[in-house]
């Protein structure tokens, strides 16, 4: 916590900080993951942590670490805690002392904690896939927030569309665009396959996701064409497969939306094949993607 390590129990902030009236927060979520060879690592730590950064420079707010500093507190907070496996969290966010709306003078405080957290969507999620929601809700427009940073504020409009979807006997939420194609779930990026040929929502749509990159990545090295174009959720409905991506949720097959089967409303083979192949990548299986690895 800004620098220093910091007791769970001793780990806090005052009323008054800015970011927790405004949002003005932007955040990260890391796993580190143990390898087949007894060691652990964060899974593209860097990449994380560029997001991070990019998503401050977007709000005009200076973290006051660089990225080899922020990778390199994110492993020794792992170590202290001795850790195998764990989830972790970087935030950046504004102190507390001047009010305010606009409010900018405040110093900008970093926090790295982590813990240990199971499947996001459930154990059985990820085996036999999930139950989605079209949200009420809409992913707002690139002029109405800034969605390419990962920002505090952001997240209620996930908190919503995720709570609604739970609160009527679902998984998770799906969110459509303002346009009313897909965009992407509450916390995780969205594919589909269909005729073998793999399907997401784009950039404009969704949060530039680290795991979905990496999914991207793996789907080439498969062969299987990927294409990034806005679909509507019709075709979610008739599609042959679906599966959802993201640090916390990693790749959690979805056996049915709105209702309807898709598929044999269980996971099919093309995203068997990239939950192999990335569980492999996690726990340095795979020598194509040690890269991603940032060893502790």
């Amino acid at each position: 916590m800004d620098g220093a390590m910091v007791p769970y129990d001793q780990a806090n902030v005052h009323v008054l900080t800015h970011s927790l009236h405004y949002g003005l927060a932007v955040f990260e979520g890391l796993r580190c993951y143990k390898g087949d060879n007894g060691g652990s690592a964060i899974f593209r730590a860097k990449e994380h942590i560029r997001r991070l950064l990019d998503s401050a420079h977007i709000l005009e707010m200076t973290i006051p670490f660089g990225q080899e500093e922020l990778v390199k507190a994110c492993a020794d907070v792992v170590r202290v805690n001795k850790f195998d496996e764990c989830y972790l969290r970087p935030i950046a966010f504004y102190g507390d002392g001047e009010m305010g709306v606009v409010a900018r003078n405040n110093k900008v405080r970093v926090a790295i904690a982590a813990w240990p957290w199971g499947a996001y969507l459930g154990a059985d999620g990820q085996s036999q896939g999930v139950r989605l929601k079209t949200a009420s809700f809409v992913r707002f427009h690139h002029n109405s927030m800034m969605p390419m940073a990962k920002t505090s504020a952001n997240y209620v409009n996930s908190a919503l569309a995720g709570y609604e979807a739970r609160k009527n006997g679902y998984d998770e939420a799906l969110l459509l665009d303002v346009n009313g194609y897909v965009a992407e779930g509450s916390g995780e990026n969205f594919f589909i396959a269909r005729d073998g040929v793999v399907y997401t929502p784009p950039l404009m749509s969704c949060l530039a996701g680290i795991t979905r990159d990496s999914v991207i990545r793996i789907l080439h090295d498969q062969g299987v064409t990927v294409k990034e174009q806005p679909f509507p959720r019709d075709l979610v409905y008739i599609a042959d497969e679906a599966f959802m991506t993201g640090t916390a949720a990693e790749v959690t097959p979805v056996r049915e939306l709105d209702d309807r089967r898709i598929g044999a409303g269980k996971p099919g083979p093309i995203t068997r094949k990239v939950i192999e192949v990335f569980n492999a990548a996690l726990r340095g299986r795979d020598p194509r993607y040690r890269q991603w690895l940032y060893s502790l």
